[in-house]
């Protein structure tokens, strides 16, 4: 049976017990860590985690969609879209 997410709350009172910080400064330093991975994703660049993953950028080109309630075929413009690629070290912890 799948965990509840983790709160912020607790990955920061678990980032500052695993670090031996207090919970401010790992409040601030989870805030840099997020706000550093969106300012790069969202400038086009990749953010690569060790152990966890690489956050970044595609581009979806303009494409025809279909409206479910309708039916109705519209066009939709070309848009961005954030993709995370999961590490290996990470899937591999999974399945063990």
């Amino acid at each position: 049976m799948a965990q509840k997410p983790m709160t912020k709350t607790q990955l920061v009172a678990t980032l500052a017990e695993r670090a031996d910080v207090d919970k401010k400064t790992a409040n601030a330093a989870l805030e840099a860590l997020t706000g550093m991975i969106t300012e790069t994703v969202a400038d086009g660049g990749a953010v690569t985690l060790p152990g966890v993953g690489k956050f970044y950028c595609r581009e979806r080109p303009e494409r025809m969609v279909r409206n479910p309630a309708t039916g109705e075929q519209i066009k939709k413009d070309a848009d961005r879209v954030v993709k995370v690629t999961i590490a290996k070290a990470l899937k591999d912890s999974v399945n063990d």
